[in-house]
């Protein structure tokens, strides 16, 4: 096991002349832990990756490593691994040689060279070859070598920038359950930037938000999900209907919940009814498209106040015939929606 470290990050800001593309941010990245950086694009989280990389330096605010002054440690004093977007392998070393570099830089003996490259190669799952060179190998086996290449040297942190961008949706999947086990194997501290929602969810123990360049919320995955700090992380997330909500009604229904303000409410937590609810909160409204995605359907609704609604509905539970222009009604439970 790796020897993680803790980041960290105190009032960092970024300005490219007068753009703003961080400010303030302010966060612990624990020992050990998988910290996903999620955003839409240029909400700042790669520019926050590169100043924790050393690659960029801050307008302002401080770095700390385990407590120690870090914020103007140059990139190769820092110690981190990196795995960028492209891989970033040398296209003439074999796979062996690709993970050996570092060690070698570092003037480690030749004996643990070879014996850490076994053990890398074995750790990623690419025994047999490691006589190979990049262009010899497929997407997925290519990121394997960087993400080998990067932990070889055993870094207390490692930093990955997009790294299955380029990657099929079949082949993230399987990087992600080998990303996954690879973290708990080494328990390295990873901090991960992506794009990906379903990405950020499945991967991480924490996730921090950002947008504009501010942290909008850092939580665990089912904290940022179902208890979003904002409008803007839970509409990020995912699908939400998001229902005007006044005097404890919604277009003069009875919510569930007293108060004003937005109701959220994930569409997985709405069913769908061909008939008026006995009891509990329910709204009518027209079916306006059905969306078949194998196991499950996305359902498009709309009020008679104009008022749109999306349910996520398992699709062997649907009533059959179910066509656009019926009307319908939706239906929740009152402990699954939450002000924001």
């Amino acid at each position: 096991m790796t020897q993680a470290a803790e980041i960290g990050a105190s009032g960092i800001g970024k300005m490219f002349g007068r753009f703003t593309a961080l400010a303030d941010i302010s966060l612990t990245i624990g020992r050990g832990e998988f910290l996903t950086l999620l955003g839409p694009s240029g909400s700042g989280k790669t520019t926050f990756l590169m100043i924790l990389s050393g690659f960029e330096a801050p307008t302002s605010g401080r770095l700390t490593l385990d407590g120690r002054e870090l914020t103007e440690t140059p990139p190769e004093a820092r110690g981190f691994g990196m795995v960028f977007q492209g891989y970033a392998l040398f296209p003439h070393m074999s796979v062996e040689d690709n993970i050996a570099f570092p060690l070698k830089v570092q003037g480690r003996p030749a004996p643990e060279v070879k014996r850490r490259v076994a053990e890398m190669i074995e750790m990623v799952g690419l025994g047999g070859h490691g006589h190979k060179r990049p262009a010899g190998l497929s997407g997925g086996q290519q990121q394997r070598v960087a993400l080998a290449r990067a932990l070889a040297y055993a870094p207390p942190v490692l930093l990955l920038d997009e790294p299955f961008s380029a990657l099929d949706k079949n082949l993230r999947g399987q990087m992600q359950d080998e990303m996954r086990r690879i973290h708990r194997d080494t328990g390295t501290t990873f901090v991960f930037v992506t794009h990906d929602q379903e990405e950020a969810l499945a991967l991480s123990s924490r996730i921090a938000i950002f947008e504009k360049g501010r942290l909008q919320q850092i939580a665990p995955p089912r904290d940022v999900y179902e208890r979003p700090a904002n409008r803007f992380v839970a509409e990020f997330l995912g699908d939400i209907n998001i229902l005007p909500l006044q005097g404890g009604q919604i277009e003069g229904q009875d919510a569930g919940m007293g108060g004003s303000g937005d109701l959220a409410i994930r569409p997985e937590y709405m069913e769908l009814s061909l008939n008026a609810p006995a009891t509990g909160p329910s709204l009518a409204a027209r079916l306006t498209d059905l969306t078949y995605l194998g196991a499950e359907t996305r359902l498009a609704l709309q009020t008679p106040g104009g008022l749109p609604l999306v349910l996520h509905r398992p699709t062997a539970t649907l009533p059959p015939g179910l066509a656009p222009g019926a009307a319908v009604w939706a239906t929740w439970d009152a402990g699954r929606g939450f002000l924001i």
